[in-house]
C-alpha cells in the first residue's frame, strides 16, 4: 500500500510540474533511455518517416537506426556550428509519409536548446507526431505540456529532476497510439491475458521501482516548492558568470550558443594543445573538480560541432552550485592552461 501511494504521488507531483490535469499519462521507466526506446519502437513501423537531429543522444539515435534495418526511413538535419538546429530545416525534411519527428530539447553536448515550440507547432499541422527528449532540460528550464503541446516526453529522473538513478518516464498525450514494449503483470485486469490498453497499465509491466519513485518524488516537492523558474535564473546566472570567466582564459574554446540564455547547464570547452581526457584529470586531481570528457554519448553532436573523435569536456552546474565553485573552476581551468 505504501509503495502504491509512493508511486501515486511520483505521478502526480510530475503532473503538477509539467502542467498535465491527467497524471495517468506519465509512464515510469527506468530511465530516459528506456522511455525514448518505448516511444519510438511503440509508434513507429516499416514503411513510416521519421526526422530527427544532428545533435541527438545516442538513446534517440540507436533505436532510430534498429528501426531503419526494420524499414523505417530517417532524415537528420543538420544543425549549425553552434549546435542549433533551425526550426525551418526540419519543417523543411516533412513528407507525406513523416510519422514523427524526434528531437532534444536541449543538446547534452553543447547545451543548446532546440526550437522545439515551432518543430512542435509545424508538426502539429500536419499531423505528424512529435517526441522531445528533455533528458537535459526536466526540471531546469520551463516546460508547460498545457502549452507545448507535444506528444511524447521523455526525461530521466536523476538529472535535472534530482531524484535517484534508475528512474525516468514517458509522457504520452491523450490519443497517441503506442504499443508496449513489455507486457505482463500489471496488477489489473488480471482476468484476461490480454494487455490493458489504459494509461499508465498499458505500457507498465512488472514490479515497478517504488523505492527509486519514492526519492522522486521527494525530489519534485523541492523542485515544486522552489519553482523551475527560479531554478532555471539561477543556473542562468551561473552559466553566465562561467562563459564570461571562460572567454578570458586564452587557448580555451567553448562551444554551443554565447548567450546563455540560449542554453541549458551544460557547458562543452576543450583546453587547446590538450586532450579533453588530461583536462579533465587535472581539475579533478589537482583541484577536486569534477567534469566529464569525451563523447557524451552523441558522437554526431560532436561531428557538428567539429570535436569528433576526442570530445570535450563538459562542465555542468546546477541548482546546488555555489558561484564560489564557479570562480574555483575558473582559477583550476586558468592555471591548467598556463602549465600546458
Amino acid at each position: 500500500m505504501r509503495s502504491a501511494r509512493d508511486l501515486f504521488a511520483a505521478r502526480e507531483r510530475l503532473a503538477e510540474l509539467f502542467g498535465c490535469r491527467d497524471s495517468s499519462r506519465f509512464v515510469f521507466c527506468p530511465n530516459a533511455t528506456a522511455a525514448l526506446n518505448q516511444a519510438i519502437k511503440g509508434v513507429l513501423r516499416p514503411g513510416d518517416h521519421v526526422v530527427t537531429t544532428s545533435v541527438e543522444h545516442n538513446s534517440v539515435m540507436r533505436p532510430l537506426r534498429r528501426m531503419e534495418e526494420a524499414g523505417v526511413r530517417i532524415t537528420v538535419v543538420p544543425a549549425g556550428a553552434d549546435g542549433v538546429t533551425d526550426a525551418g530545416d526540419v519543417i523543411a525534411a516533412f513528407r507525406k509519409t513523416t510519422r514523427l519527428v524526434a528531437m532534444t530539447h536541449a543538446s547534452n553536448v553543447s547545451g543548446a536548446l532546440q526550437p522545439v515550440e515551432k518543430v512542435v507547432e509545424g508538426a502539429r499541422r500536419r499531423g505528424i507526431l512529435t517526441l522531445v527528449d528533455a533528458a537535459q532540460t526536466a526540471g531546469s528550464v520551463p516546460i508547460d505540456l498545457s502549452v507545448l503541446p507535444v506528444d511524447l516526453l521523455a526525461a530521466s529522473g536523476h538529472k535535472g529532476l534530482l531524484g535517484p538513478q534508475g528512474t525516468g518516464f514517458l509522457f504520452v498525450r491523450e490519443g497517441v497510439p503506442i504499443a508496449p514494449l513489455i507486457e505482463g503483470g500489471t496488477g489489473s485486469r488480471s482476468e484476461s491475458d490480454r494487455q490493458p490498453e489504459f494509461l499508465p497499465d498499458a505500457l507498465e509491466s512488472g514490479t515497478q521501482n517504488s523505492v527509486g519513485a519514492a526519492g522522486l518524488a521527494v525530489a519534485l516537492a523541492w523542485i515544486l516548492r522552489k519553482g523551475v523558474d527560479a531554478i532555471r535564473r539561477k543556473e542562468t546566472a551561473l552559466v553566465d558568470l562561467l562563459l564570461s570567466g571562460m572567454s578570458r582564459i586564452p587557448g580555451v574554446t567553448v562551444y554551443g550558443p554565447a548567450d546563455p540564455a540560449r542554453r541549458g547547464s551544460a557547458v562543452s570547452f576543450r583546453v587547446e594543445g590538450m586532450d579533453p581526457a588530461e583536462t579533465g584529470m587535472r581539475l579533478e586531481r589537482r583541484s577536486g573538480v569534477l567534469v566529464r570528457a569525451g563523447l557524451h554519448c552523441s558522437p554526431n553532436g560532436h561531428r557538428t560541432l567539429g570535436t569528433f573523435p576526442a570530445g570535450t569536456v563538459r562542465v555542468s552546474p546546477g541548482p546546488f552550485t555555489t558561484r564560489g565553485e564557479i570562480r574555483t573552476f575558473l582559477s583550476a581551468l586558468g592555471r591548467i592552461r598556463n602549465r600546458a
